[in-house]
């Protein structure tokens, strides 16, 4: 069926519900009127096919101008689970093994007590490389080189494997040379996603977003009032993003580098790969993407052990999941988030990432589903975001907790 709906004024809500998921285009709509959206999609896939996908509200707030059926927004984290599929088609090629240690692949690597990491620890956070020492700015985030080097010389926080911190902005960088050393054609990661998953399905999303694309497509980013933020983190936490030498402000507050486009007219970076903060995209491309993981991945030639890797249970630190930066039990694996108590996003093979604002893209490969929902007025909530969690509980066969508004 189609689905129109006109909400108020000049904005409307358009798409498609298939037949037994039209809550999930009330809670759409509802978001719109009641939980302060302003402009959002959402796509869920199941079984290979797309059964939710919505959208609307207003691109730019400035403008007034709609959210179109092909607007890209920035999703922040949630780009983290696009760049793991790489890894992940790399491990099926035999290219890569899990266990093994970076170093294998990578011997410059093995600098400061990192020669013993294996790619699982990396993955999962708990390789204690969540922040640089030295500095980057944009010449060397554009030269993999030169990156590689920095990244060969950074020594971890604590012993690899004892511990869980976000990686918020170098795991990507980490990613991205470790598949250019097991890649024949010594792809970046961001090169690699267009070329082997992007292309092949027809994907409108970018780890590396391109001049070519208009500024008439992209979405205007409106952030959150500090204050509700401030209202909604643990005291923990914005204890730690005041501190100087917290893992969180020591990742994200003091940053790599001052080249991340943190100002409302500079949201968007053009030709800069940050494999884990600056995917571009729409939801559909998300949950076709994850839609595909979900149920086998023939297209793109993922093999059964892969899959299964994907979907086993995350492997632990020695001293547990509470995470450093996240400031709970977060558990990780193999450059994705698990479901868990803390955070239930789909059954207990389901895997994902979220970002920063309230997106979400995931595979639920029990129930056959991909599912994605960008934003871009970002939320408060540093977790599951209600207006999120309103569409997931709306999805039928999908495990969602209960909605509290």
């Amino acid at each position: 069926m189609a689905w129109h709906t006109r909400v108020s004024g000049p904005v409307s809500v358009r798409g498609y519900v298939r037949e037994g998921f039209e809550a999930v285009g009330d809670a759409f709509v509802e978001n719109l009127v009641r939980r302060n959206e302003l402009g959002a999609a959402c796509c869920v896939y199941r079984d290979g096919e797309p059964v939710v996908d919505l959208w609307g509200g207003v691109r730019d707030a400035s403008t007034g101008a709609p959210w179109a059926r092909d607007t890209m927004v920035l999703v922040f984290s949630t780009t983290k689970g696009l760049a793991a599929m790489t890894l992940a088609l790399a491990h099926s090629r035999g290219w890569l093994d899990f266990d093994e240690r970076v170093s294998a692949y990578w011997p410059e690597f093995a600098q400061r007590g990192k020669e013993g990491i294996t790619v699982r620890q990396l993955l999962a956070h708990q390789a204690g490389l969540f922040a640089l020492d030295r500095p980057i700015g944009r010449g060397t985030v554009r030269d993999p080189d030169r990156l590689a080097a920095v990244l060969a010389a950074q020594a971890p926080a604590w012993e690899p494997g004892s511990r869980q911190a976000y990686h918020a902005l170098t795991l990507g960088f980490y990613q991205s040379e470790l598949l250019r050393r097991v890649d024949p054609a010594r792809r970046t990661l961001g090169r690699f996603f267009h070329d082997e998953i992007a292309t092949p399905l027809g994907l409108d999303f970018y780890l590396r977003l391109p001049a070519t694309v208009p500024n008439v497509r992209l979405a205007r980013i409106q952030r959150p009032n500090p204050l509700k933020v401030m209202r909604s983190v643990s005291p923990a936490l914005l204890l730690g993003a005041l501190n100087p030498r917290s893992s969180l402000f020591r990742s994200v507050v003091g940053g790599p580098g001052p080249w991340l486009p943190m100002h409302r007219e500079r949201v968007y970076a053009r030709d800069l790969e940050v494999p884990s903060a600056l995917g571009v995209g729409t939801a559909r491309a998300i949950a076709q993407a994850y839609g595909e993981f979900a149920t086998g991945g023939r297209r793109l030639g993922l093999g059964p052990d892969t899959l299964a890797e994907l979907a086993a249970p995350a492997v632990p630190p020695r001293n547990g999941t509470l995470d450093a930066y996240l400031d709970g039990e977060v558990p990780h694996s193999l450059g994705y988030m698990k479901s868990s108590a803390a955070w239930p996003f789909g059954g207990p093979d389901a895997y994902g990432t979220a970002g920063i604002g309230g997106s979400l893209g995931f595979a639920d490969p029990r129930a056959g589903i991909g599912y994605a929902y960008v934003t871009n007025r970002m939320g408060a909530a540093l977790t599951s975001d209600p207006r999120e969690r309103a569409l997931r509980a709306a999805v039928p066969g999908l495990h969602a907790p209960a909605l509290t508004v």
